[in-house]
């Protein structure tokens, strides 16, 4: 699978999970130079609570367009360490 945005490859993996249609990636397979950490956070009632990554390509901005959980809650244990997309971010085999 590979997450596309702005016409750049932003992460590339074999090994991704779908919970709730969102497909989540290895941290390892992001291409890191295009994420920002933000201070954006959200809360799921069964995974826990979310952190945000704003990505950069080419010099725009998608604002909090991937999150993952640092620590998610037992019943999403399986997206640890996990990255998904949206706002355009482009999902695609």
């Amino acid at each position: 699978m590979k997450a596309i945005w702005n016409n750049e490859i932003i992460a590339e993996s074999n090994d991704t999970i779908v919970v709730e249609n969102n497909h989540y990636f290895p941290a390892d397979s992001i291409k890191q130079e295009y994420f920002k950490p933000t201070d954006s956070h959200t809360s799921c009632v069964w995974k826990g609570r979310a952190s945000y990554y704003t990505v950069e390509v080419n010099g725009k901005e998608n604002l909090d367009a991937a999150w993952y959980y640092p620590e998610p809650k037992p019943a999403a244990e399986q997206i640890k360490g996990r990255i998904a997309f949206w706002k355009g971010v482009q999902v695609t085999e």
